[in-house]
């Protein structure tokens, strides 16, 4: 983990190898690191800490040359030390890695037991002793990396360069995506596109199992059992913009604000406007023709799935779970006929998604995807795709990402309630139209934030806090504890209101907050009457809801945040903005990394 770059080109790369990493900041790092190979001498340097620390040495100590590869790290094996930080090098080879290999221990000790000697904690230095080990008895640098891939077990994307061929790179992946990139002036790899997206005009994703060969002036792919293959190009779609933060302090506010177009995109992408028929009715109905529906994902991407469950029962009045990706895998499932499994995923190459779709389909359930970028592996591996198209997001912690996951739930669970009769023509054209609504309303939401700032300021200093929702609002509350806990490092817990009793009103003391959700069509005096409860053992109340709810709340010292009018189906996303702006602002009044908050990832393409 992180981040991967790799250049071969006509001029020196170590800029492009600078720009790559910069793009892939917002997969979360916390060591950075680059090689460069010239005349048959590997030149490595690393730093600790943010890539200006890395931009700083490259400075102070230059390095130079026409093939090299870099990298970001996130600590998986070893703590992050300059020694721990890729690229890991030999005098022969130089390796950066994505992944885990599973089998790193047994591998390390029958590299020491040829007298190799480690400097690292990691498991990927073992790849570059297992590659000296085959080049020294004689292997060409292919059949080396051949050689050693055979060995390892686990998930990996990597890019090795050669002492003895300072025109190669030698990609692979497997269980990790990489992308290979085509420019004017050489070829690239990466972990995704926006690692490219500066430089390249086109790339292709390489498929499980897949090996890149490449050269300044051509490149070759070549499948799991060794035979060249031809994958799909793309062009790239991103440029230079996608990674600058504008106007705004963070990208996480950029992107927040940005929620109200994206929004209003992805719904006009799979609903016409003007008429409120599914843009691809075939897709509709093959999900209408469904008995269950399993939503699978993780994080946030699972509150929204959760979020999908009350939609889907309610109007598509389809069975449906939603399931934790990590925990669906490995247990024993009740057995379905006709069931779909849909996955919910920002970047589409979440490992324990991917390993849970792999699960479903070995279960012959259908499989469907709401995912974030149309070429990752996820995206490609579904029966039924459903994009959004929310754009790149930066910030590690979601918002864009996962209003667009709700946009496209709603949508699919109002036209396939359609599409099965549990919905009349009229009924579902008036939800469609209230969804078709959001983008101004979301725009009227995000000016409430000068009321959210003084709450967040007083927030800042809690050890504590609790979430209440009831139904729809239930996975909301959790989504807003996240959001909370990701970037505030405060520890909070989201609930139903309805548990309250059940256990977490022992935590509540004097002067920790409550978060409560409420809307007049989301069992809202019943939730006031569990604010009452705590507010009574000192609890201070923070309520977010419309106006009708809020005049019921009467309790001294609450902080109220009203809301715009809303209906039921528009509540959730009404909610999910103060929800993310309240997280933002304690964040920013403590100080703390916003926008790459401490031990996360984004992409998270390990176990």
């Amino acid at each position: 983990m992180c981040g991967i770059v790799a250049a071969v080109s006509r001029g020196d790369v170590v800029p492009n190898l600078m720009e790559g990493l910069r793009r892939v900041e917002y997969r979360g790092y916390d060591s950075a690191g680059i090689s460069l190979v010239s005349q048959g001498i590997i030149a490595s340097r690393r730093a600790v800490g943010k890539l200006s620390a890395l931009k700083a040495l490259v400075a102070e100590e230059p390095v130079s040359g026409m093939t090299g590869i870099g990298h970001t790290r996130w600590a998986t094996h070893g703590k992050a030390t300059i020694a721990n930080a890729h690229p890991h090098a030999t005098d022969q080879v130089s390796v950066v890695h994505n992944g885990i290999i599973e089998n790193f221990q047994e591998l390390k000790a029958q590299c020491q037991a040829h007298g190799m000697v480690f400097g690292s904690e990691t498991d990927t230095e073992v790849v570059a002793k297992l590659l000296d080990l085959a080049l020294a008895q004689g292997m060409p640098p292919f059949d080396a990396f051949k050689h050693v891939l055979q060995q390892l077990e686990g998930a990996y994307a990597l890019a090795v360069i050669f002492a003895q061929d300072d025109g190669l790179i030698l990609g692979a992946r497997k269980g990790s995506p990489l992308a290979l990139g085509i420019s004017e002036d050489g070829h690239y790899l990466g972990s995704d596109g926006l690692a490219l997206s500066h430089v390249c005009h086109q790339i292709c994703f390489l498929d499980e199992g897949d090996m890149a060969v490449i050269r300044v002036d051509h490149a070759s792919i070549f499948d799991a059992q060794g035979h060249q293959v031809s994958r799909s190009a793309v062009p790239v779609q991103t440029g230079h913009a996608i990674v600058e933060r504008g106007p705004y302090k963070h990208f996480m506010a950029k992107e927040m604000h940005e929620q109200p177009d994206v929004v209003g995109q992805t719904l006009s992408r799979h609903v016409d406007p003007s008429n409120f028929e599914a843009r691809d009715p075939e897709l509709i109905a093959e999900l209408a023709g469904l008995e269950s529906m399993s939503l699978i994902a993780c994080g946030t991407a699972y509150y929204a799935g959760l979020l999908g469950k009350y939609w889907l029962e309610e109007y598509a009045n389809l069975p449906t779970e939603s399931e934790i990706a990590s925990e669906f895998r490995y247990r024993a499932h009740a057995s379905k006929n006709n069931g779909g499994a849909m996955v919910v995923s920002q970047s589409g190459e979440t490992s324990d998604s991917l390993a849970a779709m792999h699960h479903a389909k070995s279960m012959g359930m259908k499989l469907a995807g709401i995912v974030n970028v149309p070429q990752s592996s996820m995206a490609r591996d579904v029966d039924i795709l459903f994009p959004t198209f929310a754009g790149a997001e930066i910030g590690v912690a979601s918002t864009k990402a996962f209003t667009c996951q709700m946009a496209v739930l709603a949508g699919l669970s109002v036209l396939t309630g359609r599409a099965r009769g549990h919905l009349h023509k009229d009924q579902a054209q008036n939800l469609l139209a209230e969804l078709f609504a959001l983008p101004r309303l979301l725009g009227d939401v995000l000016k409430i934030e000068d009321q959210l700032v003084p709450v967040a300021r007083q927030l800042a200093g809690v050890k504590s806090m609790l979430f209440l929702g009831r139904n729809i609002f239930f996975p909301m509350a959790m989504e807003g504890a996240l959001k909370l806990k990701e970037l505030s490092y405060i520890h909070a817990e989201g609930y139903p209101a309805g548990e309250l009793k059940h256990g977490p009103i022992a935590l509540i003391e004097e002067a920790v907050p409550v978060v409560a959700l409420l809307h007049q069509e989301v069992q809202a005096d019943k939730t006031i009457s569990n604010l009452e409860e705590v507010h009574a053992r000192g609890a201070h109340v923070v309520a977010i809801g419309d106006e009708a709810s809020l005049a019921k709340v009467t309790l001294a010292g609450a902080s109220l945040i009203k809301l715009p009018p809303c209906t039921k189906i528009q509540a959730a996303f009404a909610v999910a903005i103060p929800m993310q702006m309240l997280a933002y602002h304690v964040a920013v009044a403590k100080g703390t990394d916003v926008d790459q908050p401490r031990n996360l990832a984004k992409s998270v393409t390990v176990e």
